[in-house]
C-alpha cells in the first residue's frame, strides 16, 4: 500500500503554532492549491490541510506566512471527532515530513525578511522530518 501526496501551493494565512503537554511542535496552515482545467475553463482550488511537527512545525511558523509558495511532500491522514453540536465529522490533512520554501518575500515586502538575517532557510530549501517517536497518534 502507498500513502505518498505531495502539493505545490500558496499558504492562505501564516501558520499555527503549537505545543502539546508533552512539548512537541505542532504547526497547522491551509494551502491554497489550483486544480488543472481545459483551456476554456475557469480556474478552481483546494484548498488543503498541512500538519507539521517538531522542529520543522518551529521553522515554517517562524520562516513562512500568508502568500508564500511551498511545496509540502507526505501522507493522507483522516480523522473524525466530534463537533459543537456532538455530530460526528471527518477532516483530511496533509501530514507533512518535508516542506520546501520555493519563493522568498522580496526585501523588506514583509515581516519575513527579518528572518533572512537570522540566517533562515535558503529559497528551495528543504525541511525534513522523520523522527515519529514522539508523534501524538
Amino acid at each position: 500500500m502507498l500513502n505518498r501526496i505531495i502539493l505545490i501551493g500558496r499558504l492562505t494565512k501564516d501558520p499555527e503554532l503549537r505545543y502539546t503537554s508533552s512539548g512537541l511542535a505542532v504547526a497547522k496552515f491551509t494551502l491554497a492549491v489550483d486544480r488543472r482545467q481545459a483551456k476554456d475553463r475557469e480556474k478552481e482550488t483546494d484548498f488543503i490541510d498541512v500538519v507539521v511537527f517538531q522542529k520543522q512545525a518551529e521553522t515554517c511558523a517562524n520562516y513562512i506566512g500568508k502568500g508564500r509558495l511551498v511545496a509540502v511532500e507526505g501522507r493522507l491522514q483522516v480523522r473524525s471527532y466530534d463537533d459543537n453540536q456532538g455530530i460526528r465529522r471527518r477532516a483530511a490533512e496533509v501530514i507533512a515530513d518535508s516542506v520546501r520554501f520555493l519563493d522568498w518575500p522580496k526585501e523588506g515586502g514583509t515581516a519575513f525578511s527579518a528572518g533572512q538575517a537570522r540566517g533562515a532557510p535558503e529559497q528551495g530549501s528543504e525541511i525534513s522530518f522523520n523522527d515519529e517517536d514522539d508523534l501524538p497518534f
